[in-house]
């Protein structure tokens, strides 16, 4: 009879931190994506300028970061949650 191999189970322990944000607060864990965008005028698309992964606090960094001129847009999202937009801003 042979016997089976044993396997380790390896399990993910993921630890969720929890921060505000305009007055909201915002769960999220250490795989969980953040993105930047940037657009141009009212009915123009977004395209991903950062994407930053679990740091939540980076995120707005880049956000802030981004100066917005004439018909400009930025938006920071996470697309894993509900409710994906987190901050937007448009000139």
């Amino acid at each position: 009879m042979k016997k089976k191999p044993i396997r380790d189970v390896v399990s993910t322990v993921q630890l969720f931190t929890e921060q505000t944000l305009d007055g909201k607060k915002v769960a999220y864990h250490s795989e969980t994506e953040f993105l930047v965008q940037i657009g141009r005028y009212s009915k123009g698309s977004y395209s991903t300028r950062y994407v930053i992964v679990g740091n939540l606090a980076m995120a707005v960094g880049y956000y802030n970061g981004i100066n917005i001129g004439n018909g400009y847009k930025k938006r920071l999202i996470a697309p894993s949650f509900n409710k994906p937009l987190l901050a937007r801003a448009w000139s």
